[in-house]
């Protein structure tokens, strides 16, 4: 008797506890996810990494599936990579990380086709190490550009032609495409990359986008296209931003500059960090040096919560102004999936801890996330079906 009335008790006090339990799990399983929250507004993404594309880290790859709708390679299409030797390309992880997108239904971007840093060294030099002509760097891009649009036609939705050309004054940088072929290689490989693939949209790619003079030179080749004909689809517009900078209202700017210009407008990297900008010229004397690297690593173990609260409103403000111009704004990517993979760990001093994603080191969601999802509301087909 006294066993069953032990029974009895656990049965009242202990079971309704593991119920509620049950239930709010199962009420946050049935909240929407990231991509649920923005459909019909933008896509959302992000950027994979080998360890992802490779299958290895499950934890995120398990996010993605979840959350995002649409993703691009971190590095592993980058032309150094594919093609490290004049004509011996190298497909394997590129393939794996289109075939990851298409086994789950993502928007798969190109990146990038045509970029100055990460470009073989064999690209721009002859046999004998000389400087090759405009002719032959024509020939070496188009058929770089043919050979890799062409395998993922149909599969890969749009591509980063040309990836940072234009630098903050609105100059041209001086990369080995601008020396040997100058302003002719920008258009030249979007051209390429259209002949490849007439239905792959296409893309301009560069950060600090808000700069007025860079903004300005990016606006005038958009509209150059337009009236050559050459397809152009958006300004990809990188948004790696701090919390000193950009304004929102340069940011906006931006935006309205590049869609009266005629093209959409994707934020494709975005990441923000919580660390102090580091500034130049720190000097040689060994005490200062380090006492200006750990003020510019200062958050080791974890951001204080008032850099929290800070971090999370301003990046909340940001995807308010994406939002608010969703009828503008096609995508929106984040430059990783956790903290832990960001490239801002090591930039630009090596060691730097930093916290610019919207996932934490534990593979779990900020709050950040439920403020988008809030602030997003209903998706857009789901609202209209209400109504």
């Amino acid at each position: 008797m006294k066993m069953n009335i032990y029974y009895l008790l656990f049965s009242l006090f202990v079971f309704p506890l593991f119920a509620c339990n049950v239930k709010h799990d199962a009420q946050s399983k049935n909240e929407p996810s990231l991509k649920e929250a923005l459909k019909g507004k933008f896509y959302i993404g992000t950027a994979l990494n080998l360890n992802q594309i490779q299958g290895k880290d499950t934890a995120s790859l398990n996010i993605v599936k979840a959350e995002f709708d649409a993703i691009v390679a971190e590095n592993c299409m980058k032309s150094m990579y594919l093609q490290p030797k004049e004509g011996e390309y190298y497909f394997e992880d590129a393939d794996k990380f289109v075939e990851f997108g298409e086994q789950n239904n993502l928007f798969i971007t190109g990146h990038c086709l045509i970029w100055h840093s990460q470009a073989p060294a064999w690209f721009f030099i002859d046999n004998e190490g000389k400087e090759v002509s405009a002719e032959v760097l024509k020939q070496r891009m188009k058929a770089h550009i043919a050979t890799v649009v062409s395998r993922y036609k149909g599969q890969i939705k749009g591509w980063d032609i040309v990836n940072e050309a234009i630098m903050e004054d609105g100059s041209y940088r001086e990369s080995k495409f601008y020396k040997i072929l100058g302003e002719e290689f920008i258009p030249l490989a979007f051209q390429y990359a259209h002949e490849a693939d007439p239905d792959a949209e296409l893309y301009y790619n560069d950060y600090n986008e808000w700069y007025q003079g860079k903004r300005e030179a990016i606006v005038r080749l958009v509209r150059s296209f337009k009236e050559k004909g050459i397809r152009i689809d958006a300004v990809g517009m990188q948004g790696h931003i701090g919390m000193d900078g950009p304004s929102l209202e340069e940011y906006q700017a931006a935006i309205d500059a590049y869609t009266s210009a005629g093209v959409k407008v994707m934020v494709t990297e975005l990441d923000l960090s919580a660390l102090p900008s580091p500034r130049r010229n720190t000097g040689a004397n060994i005490s200062e040096i380090e006492a200006y690297n750990q003020k510019m690593n200062p958050y080791t173990t974890g951001l204080p919560d008032s850099v929290v609260v800070a971090w999370t409103e301003r990046m909340g403000n940001f995807f308010k102004l994406f939002l608010d111009n969703k009828e503008k704004i096609s995508r929106v990517t984040l430059w990783g999936v956790t903290d832990r993979d960001s490239w801002k760990n090591n930039f630009p001093m090596r060691g730097r801890t930093d916290y610019p994603l919207l996932f934490d080191r534990q593979y779990k969601a900020k709050p950040i996330v439920r403020e988008i999802i809030t602030m997003a509301g209903l998706p857009d087909n789901k609202a209209q079906n209400k109504e």
